[in-house]
């Protein structure tokens, strides 16, 4: 239980109370460090699963921990962003991947219980959205311009994006699972 991998994964829970720490400090540059921190996060996020597959350090713990430690993490940054810039344009994204998420953990425990878990399991569609939305997440953090570029627009856009594909891989993940969800018939 307590490999690197694992380590890593709870090293990020641990990032969620200093992340949010950091984004309330009256100072200039807690954007930046929080940034910084949720940089961290997003890497740790790909070097545990990396690593535990490299290492074949996979367990049971590990398989649990490591998606709820991701959906927790985008989940505050997500309201933090939100209560800090309250609009409808901001809101709406946000709502779309948090729902997202709870639907697609209800779906997958669901389907575990049926015995089924592999029909909804982890595609590509699904990393690439993760990606995407790490992006997007940092740049909105982050929010000043870094060599001209504006880091908040692109986030924002970025944002949209990983919104329409956490629903395209949503209903992927829930027609694979459709003939469960109706009793097998398929309708």
């Amino acid at each position: 239980m307590w490999n690197i991998p694992n380590i890593l994964t709870l090293l990020r829970i641990v990032l969620i109370p200093v992340f949010v720490l950091i984004f309330y400090l009256p100072f200039n540059w807690a954007r930046i460090a929080c940034a910084l921190v949720f940089a961290l996060a997003a890497i740790t996020d790909w070097l545990d699963g990396y690593l535990a597959r490299r290492w074949s350090q996979t367990s049971p713990f590990g398989a649990f921990l490591d998606p709820v430690a991701d959906k927790l993490m985008v989940a505050v940054a997500l309201l933090l962003l939100v209560q800090s810039e309250p609009t409808p344009a901001l809101a709406i994204p946000a709502a779309v991947i948090i729902g997202r998420e709870i639907t697609i953990s209800a779906l997958r425990e669901w389907m575990a219980e049926l015995g089924a878990r592999g029909q909804v399991a982890v595609s590509m569609m699904g990393k690439v959205k993760t990606t995407v939305q790490m992006i997007a997440i940092l740049l909105l953090i982050y929010e000043r311009p870094f060599l001209g570029l504006p880091t908040y627009t692109i986030g924002f856009l970025l944002l949209y994006l990983a919104a329409i594909l956490t629903l395209w891989s949503m209903l992927r993940y829930l027609r694979a699972a459709w003939p469960s969800l109706t009793g097998g018939n398929g309708e």
